[in-house]
């Protein structure tokens, strides 16, 4: 097993595989904010093997820079963030919507989702203990039971603010009544079919971004449908494609706030970087600098 190494030996290990350093002061606080292990994701592009990822050399192209492979690490973590500011705005939208159309719909039963006429059985028997014995601890579902001592589950209108992304996904799919589901999926102008796609697309795309992972060379298992978001052929499975997913249902929501989306990516593409990281840019995301 390979042995843990202190800055200045990852410096001079990244210094015999081709790297340049402009700053090495500069270098050092970098690696030590981000990690040597992080910032390699980012430096993968760069080397001579790069897409080969089996029989590697770690040796660099010659004249790569450390400034330029930070370049790439900083593009995507703008990325991320750009992304997520639309991904919050789309999540608050989607359980709005759906607490509000599922709950008008079956107004006699306030907490529908874990009732087995409305919902599949599955879903409800793993509800309590999967999903709500992690809520019971929000302040605000713990006084909605303080107050309803005999509730077992708040309505559907305080239980759904607190669930996550992935539950709304979960708990969208588990409703019977194909009628309601597309009720839904028109808000958003999609087909019952596209709109799971869609739904799904997010869930995946949200959870990388909570969890810091690489968004310009990601690959999506499931292929994005591409009408209505114009998600064109060759980027059914890559982060344009899951960009343009977030473009669409955000522009159902807010055109302000997609054509602000619009150009906060503009911008981060026009930033000023390396030819050779503008490159790497271009060829992994699909995006035009």
């Amino acid at each position: 097993m390979k042995k843990a190494l202190d800055i200045n030996k990852q410096m001079q290990l990244l210094e015999r595989r081709g790297i340049v350093f402009d700053n090495k002061l500069k270098a050092k606080e970098i690696l030590l904010d981000v990690g040597y292990y992080r910032l390699g994701f980012y430096a993968f592009p760069f080397e001579k093997s790069f897409p080969n990822i089996h029989n590697r050399t770690h040796e660099y192209v010659l004249g790569t820079t450390f400034q330029s492979v930070y370049d790439l690490y900083f593009f995507d973590t703008q990325l991320r963030r750009l992304l997520l500011n639309a991904l919050d705005r789309i999540e608050v939208n989607l359980r709005s919507r759906i607490t509000y159309i599922v709950s008008n719909h079956y107004e006699n039963s306030p907490t529908w989702f874990v009732d087995k006429s409305i919902m599949k059985s599955d879903f409800v028997e793993s509800f309590p203990k999967k999903v709500y014995s992690s809520l019971l601890e929000n302040p605000i579902i713990k006084r909605h039971h303080s107050k309803y001592i005999n509730d077992r589950f708040a309505p559907a209108w305080k239980t759904l603010e607190f669930m996550t992304l992935g539950n709304l996904t979960a708990l969208f799919q588990a409703i019977k009544d194909v009628e309601v589901k597309k009720r839904i999926a028109a808000e958003y102008g999609c087909s019952l079919k596209v709109f799971v796609n869609y739904l799904e697309t997010i869930r995946v795309i949200r959870n990388k971004c909570a969890h810091g992972s690489c968004l310009y060379n990601m690959e999506l298992a499931k292929g994005i449908k591409s009408i209505p978001a114009g998600v064109e052929p060759a980027d059914r499975h890559n982060i344009k494609g899951a960009y343009s997913v977030i473009k669409y249902m955000i522009g159902t929501i807010s055109q302000t706030r997609k054509i602000e989306l619009e150009d906060n990516l503009r911008a981060l593409l026009n930033n000023p970087r390396e030819d050779v990281t503008n490159k790497i840019i271009n060829t992994c995301t699909n995006f035009s600098i």
